[in-house]
């Protein structure tokens, strides 16, 4: 055993199961990490209440002009956001960011308790809270570790995220009945405060001993707008315009999905005749894949992305979800069945939900700290809301046109090749800014 590893406590010995964690490291990922589950836990509780208020009070088809309000007012949140993070710093950011979405919650709370029909405002709400927190974050992550221990860490840290997810959405499924969905507000804003105080703890683990580090990170970032952030630098923008596409492209998948499980029940239900229950078999079909889904994203989490960082890098990473996206809509293209396109999400969405999302926000740990905050808002936020218009944009003309699944799928396969070729520059741009960090460090 080498003298590192014999100064690792049993609990980082524990954790190098998942990645490599050195000794010293331990505490502070695994306190990460738990931010990361508490945060994704209150998520999906609340994802659940949004489902239910919007579905019972306005419909599905209002639910779908409500993602357009999500990119509106992000539009407007994410210069707000700059500015705020320009007067504070970091711990006040994450805090006070934090704060004024758990103060909403009781605002709802009040509101709905009162008779008041707050479906579709809830539903906006929480889709910017969930790209503005999740952002921020990961943004805390990144300016914590180097590129050399985020690319270690970075893995852990997302087993507490995919964790926090699944038992969130179980939680919140197992409660709803007996306690309701404003009970479950105050619920989730109570336990917003624990991602704070965790917030809080870390920091000042990781820069209590080191004085010159901290003096830096307690000054307030410099003023400058994300989108122009973005807008400027090569990197960011094809990091931006990459999300964008695949969000497209997995959404695009969704719709075909659901599609076909429809038409599938439909067929069944015309078959079996009167007293068949389409909705239990469109629950089923759906509730099977996503149950994939999470046992993929988590055994993916687990056990294989800090492999394929140690390996093949963070720039290799890029390109493990759009392969499997360009044969899986290729297949979907020559064999337009449940059978292959539910293998190819289960596969696609398992693979975004670990290794695209632990190789995304690990992108950003060579850039500069605004970068980290407030492009990463732009990008995360209103870039991820913007491809889920776009998506609705193709579908309605896709549906002019009398696109079958066929269709959709070879439009899918142009797109990963537009996201590979984003994926490649990206990559060149990678390998010079880390070169450059190192430089800079060594010197």
């Amino acid at each position: 055993m080498s003298p590192a590893a014999q100064n690792k406590s049993i609990p980082e010995r524990v954790l190098s199961i998942f990645t490599d964690v050195r000794a010293g490291e331990g505490t502070s990922a695994l306190l990460l990490a738990a931010n990361a589950f508490y945060l994704l836990a209150f998520y999906q509780v609340l994802k659940i209440v949004r489902e239910a208020l919007i579905l019972s009070e306005s419909g599905a088809v209002a639910a779908s002009y409500a993602s357009a309000g999500m990119a509106a007012v992000l539009l407007f949140f994410v210069p707000a956001y700059s500015a705020f993070a320009s007067r504070v710093n970091r711990v006040g950011l994450i805090s006070g960011v934090t704060l004024f979405f758990a103060s909403h919650l009781l605002i709802f709370w009040a509101l709905g308790s009162a008779g008041f029909h707050i479906g579709v405002a809830f539903y906006i709400w929480i889709g910017v809270f969930n790209m503005v927190a999740v952002a921020q974050f990961w943004a805390f992550a990144n300016d914590l570790y180097t590129s050399e221990r985020g690319k270690r860490l970075f893995p852990l840290v997302g087993v507490g995220a995919t964790l926090g997810a699944a038992m969130g959405a179980g939680l919140a499924t197992a409660l709803f009945g007996g306690i309701g969905p404003y009970r479950l507000m105050v619920i989730a804003a109570a336990g917003l405060l624990v991602p704070v105080v965790l917030t809080i703890v870390v920091h000042r683990r990781e820069h209590g001993n080191r004085p010159q580090e901290a003096a830096a990170v307690e000054q307030p970032l410099p003023k400058s707008d994300g989108f122009r952030l973005v807008l400027r630098s090569r990197y960011l923008f094809m990091i931006a315009m990459m999300v964008l596409v695949f969000n497209q492209v997995n959404t695009l998948g969704g719709f075909m999905l659901n599609s076909l499980i429809t038409e599938t029940a439909k067929n069944a239900a015309a078959a079996a005749g009167p007293g068949f229950d389409q909705r239990a078999m469109i629950a089923t079909l759906s509730g099977t894949v996503q149950t994939s889904v999470n046992i993929l994203a988590f055994l993916l989490q687990a056990f294989v992305i800090s492999r394929i960082f140690k390996y093949a890098g963070v720039r290799g990473a890029l390109f493990v979800l759009p392969t499997i996206a360009a044969f899986g809509y290729m297949a979907i293209a020559v064999v337009p069945i449940l059978a292959v396109v539910q293998w190819t999400k289960i596969f696609e969405n398992g693979t975004d939900y670990s290794i695209q999302n632990t190789t995304r926000h690990a992108l950003f740990l060579p850039t500069s700290r605004e970068e980290k905050y407030n492009a990463k808002q732009a990008i995360d936020a209103f870039f991820v809301r913007t491809g889920d218009l776009l998506q609705a944009v193709v579908v309605f003309i896709g549906v002019q046109m009398a696109l079958t699944v066929r269709g959709f799928a070879i439009v899918n396969v142009v797109l990963v090749a537009v996201w590979i070729v984003l994926a490649v520059g990206i990559a060149r741009e990678h390998r010079k800014m880390v070169g450059a960090e190192t430089t800079e460090r060594a010197a």
